[in-house]
């Protein structure tokens, strides 16, 4: 149960983010609320995520699968670029989060 917590904290935070985004400095009153609400849902779900899962392993799948999934909504959703560096430091995070994983107990 705390994986699936920790997906929703995932799914949540990256809605969020690019509520953030939308919002245009919480110019917007729309994804202004969106920002609050699902950031709001993101932090419970993970609180909740870790009761289950160890604090170290949760943040880092959170904080790296947030980043990698932002990044790749960034690319084809606003547009953005990213260069080769920001690509192997991205894809370093991918690594960080997988070995995290791999041996946590």
């Amino acid at each position: 149960m705390g994986y699936l917590q920790l997906f929703i904290a995932i799914v949540c935070e990256i809605v969020a983010t690019n509520a953030l985004k939308a919002s245009h400095s919480f110019t917007r009153l729309g994804p202004s609320l969106l920002t609050i609400i699902f950031y709001a849902i993101c932090y419970y779900a993970f609180a909740q995520s870790l009761k289950t899962v160890n604090l170290s392993v949760a943040y880092a799948t959170w904080g790296g699968l947030g980043i990698v999934l932002t990044t790749i909504i960034a690319i084809f959703f606003w547009g953005e670029k990213i260069n080769l560096p920001e690509g192997i430091g991205i894809m370093l995070i991918v690594i960080g989060v997988v070995v995290c994983n791999y041996f946590a107990k």
